[in-house]
């Protein structure tokens, strides 16, 4: 007797970034201007000594409140210069960023940590891959980007600048991958004959790459690109192969348009009548000037035309 096991049901594990869970986006912090907090701190620190010199000795204690709020106070002040941010955070909560430069007074007792939100740009280490011909190419791009968001950029990801460089090198692999060297004629995208392409490829896929860390790319540009050591000489020659095949072929089709022109104005302007010996003759002769590498040396003949 045969028993049927029902098939376990598995429940799908999301993969990529649609699985990661970032809750955290950021929002702008409330703050005052530097100026009242620094009024607030002065006002405390006054009200302080006066109850300091002036109470008796019995209520001088009263003054010690006026100088712990004061010191609380001046440690509310932060100060942000252009191009960077403060992330506040109070007893582990997030509660906003600064972007407003010079001097502002935040929440008290907060910690802050300095994020820069200047353009910044790398270039990858040269990685040796393959092609999509399987061929070894070495690669290295110049990446110039930028934070957008500085809570993921804090909190989503443990180093947000080893991330971008991580990602960055990933992506460059893969699309490196995906085209091969060089065009073999087919009109494909290639990894040297379309470089702008590939390099907008690159961006969009760095960009989906590092979009949960807040971060944005401003430009992807391919900074080498050559083949690995160990094939440089045997791609060299094909490359100068397709060369002088190319170069050929041009030749050879300039040379057979010159000769067709050469035996169609002999005919309309009724200079001479060649048969189809003597044109094919001709056709020989005219192929191998215009072909050939070295000049040619002719013979002039000084008989007859039909003659031996």
């Amino acid at each position: 007797m045969t028993t049927e096991m029902s098939p376990t049901t598995v429940e799908p594990v999301p993969v990529g970034h649609d699985g990661v869970r970032v809750d955290i986006t950021e929002r702008a912090a409330g703050l005052l201007p530097g100026g009242v907090g620094l009024a607030v701190a002065a006002a405390l620190f006054t009200v302080g000594a006066f109850a300091l010199l002036v109470l008796p000795e019995a209520a001088k204690a009263l003054s010690l409140p006026f100088f712990a709020a004061f010191i609380l106070a001046l440690t509310s002040l932060v100060i942000v210069q252009p191009g960077q941010t403060k992330v506040v955070q109070f007893f582990g909560r997030y509660v906003g960023t600064v972007r407003r430069t010079g001097m502002s007074m935040v929440m008290p007792l907060s910690t802050r940590r300095n994020v820069s939100v200047r353009v910044r740009n790398f270039e990858t280490n040269r990685l040796k891959v393959n092609d999509a011909d399987g061929s070894p190419v070495e690669i290295a791009a110049i990446v110039v980007w930028q934070v957008a968001d500085t809570s993921k950029a804090t909190y989503a990801v443990d180093n947000y600048v080893d991330f971008v460089s991580v990602q960055a090198e990933s992506a460059l692999r893969h699309i490196a991958t995906t085209h091969p060297y060089d065009d073999s004629g087919s009109g494909d995208t290639s990894l040297r004959g379309s470089t702008d392409q590939v390099a907008d490829e690159l961006a969009h896929e760095v960009a989906e790459r590092i979009s949960l860390a807040g971060v944005e790319i401003v430009e992807v540009r391919i900074s080498h690109l050559a083949y690995a050591a160990e094939v440089a000489q045997a791609m060299l020659r094909r490359q100068q192969a397709n060369a002088v095949v190319a170069a050929r072929t041009r030749i050879v089709e300039g040379a057979v348009g010159m000769v067709d022109l050469a035996l169609t104005k002999l005919s309309e302007d009724d200079i001479v009548e060649l048969d189809d010996e003597r044109k094919a003759a001709m056709v020989s002769n005219l192929m191998v000037v215009l072909c050939s590498d070295q000049p040619a040396s002719p013979i002039v003949n000084t008989g007859t035309l039909y003659s031996s």
